[in-house]
């Protein structure tokens, strides 16, 4: 009996003190298991970076007006003429741009605005070519293909699918960009002053005389002029914007320089001939094309 008593006791003891150590291991925090930061564990644990989404570029509007721009594509056998330095000329009315790329020939038939196999379906819309005639730097003519492209857009890629004198159609990307306000003070602010060479166009009169193309031309501090060569020596002064301007040489043909406010727009001068009976005024109209500019030397 008195075995059984201590028996129960002892029980009851070793009860008691289990429920006290677990009533205090529950009281006190797990310990936290020793970290090292040294610069290996830094370097080798997995950061997850997060970042705000990047903010659309801000799409480029151009106001109503003209404009000298870059033309690439994603083939180098698909360029303008090199004439044209790489550039097109945009025109912008009611804030839809459509571009003028000059051909190197007449090798492409017809372009079109999307996918080449949209090209193919019946009621596709093909840009048609227009003729142009265009001048190299070793004097040479040529005439060639141009086209008006429509552009969504300014610096992005876009489809313009084309089909040559075989009779295949190409997909390509290309991308219009840099576009320059073709302006007396900002495009001749934004080229490298220097001599270059401009081809323009040339009407008025009775047709029988006429300015040699292309022409001289300096850009520099003060603007751009053009130097122009008549077809005659019987000039002996021109007047635009009512200021009169005298021939710079003494002999041969009537050589003037004159200043030239715009390109790719129409300006209106006068010439005085003498080689009628009297003295007769005559109103011709210049339009001097951005796209031919060729620089021949700087002014350093």
């Amino acid at each position: 009996m008195k075995r059984k008593t201590i028996l129960v006791l002892t029980a009851l003891i070793l009860s008691t003190s289990l429920c006290g150590c677990n009533d205090k291991k529950n009281d006190q925090p797990a310990p936290s298991p020793a970290v090292s930061l040294t610069e290996e564990s830094v370097t080798e644990t997995s950061v997850v970076e997060t970042s705000l989404p990047e903010e659309p570029a801000a799409e480029i509007v151009l106001e109503d007006g003209q404009y000298i721009a870059d033309f690439t594509t994603d083939n180098s056998m698909f360029h303008v003429n090199e004439a044209c330095n790489g550039k097109g000329t945009i025109t912008v009315v009611d804030g839809q741009m459509t571009i003028h790329l000059v051909m190197p020939s007449k090798n492409v038939v017809n372009l079109y605005y999307g996918l080449a196999e949209d090209a193919q379906k019946d009621g596709a819309e093909l840009i048609e070519p227009s003729v142009e005639e265009v001048t190299y730097s070793d004097g040479l003519t040529e005439e060639v293909y141009a086209y008006d492209v429509p552009v969504p857009y300014l610096d992005k890629e876009f489809d313009l699918a084309l089909i040559g004198t075989k009779g295949t159609w190409y997909d390509h990307k290309v991308v219009v960009s840099n576009p320059l306000s073709i302006t007396n003070d900002e495009f001749s602010s934004a080229l490298e002053e220097g001599q270059y060479t401009i081809e323009f166009d040339f009407e008025g009169g009775s047709g029988k005389a006429y300015i040699e193309s292309p022409a001289n031309f300096t850009i520099g501090q003060d603007g751009m002029t053009a130097t122009i060569t008549w077809s005659s020596p019987n000039y002996d002064y021109m007047l635009v914007d009512d200021v009169k301007y005298l021939p710079i040489n003494e002999e041969g043909n009537s050589v003037f320089e004159i200043p030239v406010s715009s390109l790719d727009e129409p300006i209106t001068v006068i010439g005085d001939t003498v080689a009628m009976s009297k003295p007769h005024e005559i109103e011709y109209t210049l339009t001097f094309h951005s796209d031919t500019l060729k620089l021949v030397s700087d002014t350093e």
